[in-house]
């Protein structure tokens, strides 16, 4: 059972910061070095020095910028530049965006979600972690005692009924309201009404809630959670750090765009599209579709149109020429992938990794060692053409709800960059404190 409460927020005083837009910054994660110097720049308060306070010269090691964030932390607190909500609420979260010419508007609310280990409950993950990551994030939470940062989860929610009630009480009323670097609107909205908050709750007390994006915070809650009972500091039940901040959206919203991750292949000898073909016959059907990037234009419409898992763009940087690729024998996926179902094996990202890039290239080209960066953009693949910095591109299809469904449902977990939601959940709108 899903345990989701309302709970008393940490958000920056209008008053005191101006511009919320100027205080906000997305994931830690996506932030580079010229972005996180930007951020800094931006606004003396922006939570970029919590969630990546960057290293500065004479610190005695690499822990000193967790504990610079602390201090910005204890300081902003102090001086009222974050505010404590008065009441426990729930957070109505809107993101207004265009994709490829069309306008989506995501709907979702911010809580608190009792955490669970995985195998355990009704909250599933469906990509791996690393461990970095997560030591990382554990130190910075050892330090701030706060999530900075919320989850993203989704649940099955065909009526909308989670979300509606949220939706009335707001109806009219003024959102706190940023704008990020991408130029996504991003609303939020304090829910105190306890009949809208109660009626949330029991929508989705029997749902479970799938990790769309996060798990590396998710994983690190649990981390700190236990860090807190071995020191035997979790009072009862009802100890903040019993729970994780998550941000929840129904699996049915209109405005959930699942969008693909492009490969650049490198690692791989200078192959034409005739080579490519040659490599990889008897398991495609292929349709050369030009040069350029009209044809990869093309190759991603045709995809795109398809809507299955088993279609295909192959760009060669050595000619710039773009094929189009079906799948028609997928019978090696059994011996390829032993270990995983059927569901993971139809995966287009699996095949092409499974099947392709470690089967059929490294059996057909001497010295193939394929590696893969990943993009998001036809823009960035063509840019990696031209700069000649993979000698393979792979456009691939999303993966869609059934297919997180199907898999992570059985806690297995889905391959790397399977899914890409956007846009990201911005930092800074809304902290969950953990030591009270």
């Amino acid at each position: 059972m899903a345990d989701i409460q309302p709970f008393r927020g940490l958000r920056y005083d209008v008053a005191q910061v101006g511009d919320i837009s100027d205080v906000i910054a997305p994931p830690y994660d996506v932030i580079n070095e010229q972005m996180q110097s930007d951020l800094y720049e931006k606004h003396p308060c922006n939570v970029v020095r919590l969630i990546l306070n960057r290293n500065e010269p004479g610190d005695a090691d690499s822990d000193a910028r967790y504990d610079r964030a602390e201090k910005f932390l204890k300081r902003w607190l102090d001086d009222h530049v974050l505010i404590r909500e008065r009441e426990e609420a729930l957070y109505v979260y809107h993101q207004e965006f265009e994709w490829a010419g069309q306008k989506f508007l995501r709907k979702g609310f911010l809580c608190r979600i009792r955490l669970e280990k995985f195998g355990e409950g009704a909250i599933y993950p469906h990509e791996e972690t690393m461990s970095g990551p997560k030591a990382d994030r554990l130190a910075l939470t050892k330090a701030c005692h706060t999530n900075l940062s919320p989850i993203f989860g989704l649940f099955p929610d065909s009526d909308q009924a989670a979300q509606a009630p949220l939706e009335k009480v707001i109806a009219g009323t003024i959102p706190i309201e940023a704008t990020d670097h991408l130029g996504v609107i991003h609303r939020l909205w304090v829910v105190t009404d306890h009949d809208a908050i109660n009626q949330t709750r029991e929508v989705l007390r029997d749902a479970p809630v799938f990790i769309a994006d996060g798990h590396h915070r998710y994983e690190t809650a649990l981390n700190y959670q236990a860090y807190l009972a071995e020191q035997g500091k979790l009072e009862d039940e009802s100890a903040p750090a019993n729970f994780v901040m998550m941000m929840l959206i129904g699996m049915s919203d209109p405005g959930l765009a699942i969008l693909p991750t492009h490969r650049l292949v490198s690692g791989l000898p200078d192959i034409t599209s005739e080579e490519l073909v040659a490599a990889l016959e008897g398991h495609f059907e292929f349709e050369t579709i030009g040069e350029g990037d009209a044809a990869m234009q093309e190759c991603w419409d045709l995809i795109d149109a398809d809507g299955g898992q088993n279609v295909f763009g192959f760009g060669t940087t050595a000619d710039r020429k773009w094929t189009f690729a079906r799948l028609k024998d997928a019978g090696p996926m059994k011996t390829l992938a032993p270990d995983h179902s059927d569901a993971w094996r139809g995966l287009g990202v699996s095949v092409l990794r499974c099947l392709v890039l470690d089967h059929l290239l490294k059996k057909n080209l001497q010295g193939a060692d394929p590696q893969c960066t990943y993009v998001r953009l036809l823009e960035e693949v063509s840019q990696a053409q031209q700069e000649g910095s993979c000698q393979l591109a792979a456009l691939v299809p999303p993966a869609g709800m059934e297919h997180i469904e199907a898999i992570a449902g059985t806690f297995e977990k889905m391959p790397p960059k399977s899914t890409y939601f956007y846009p990201k959940l911005l930092s800074g709108l809304l902290l969950n404190p953990l030591d009270q």
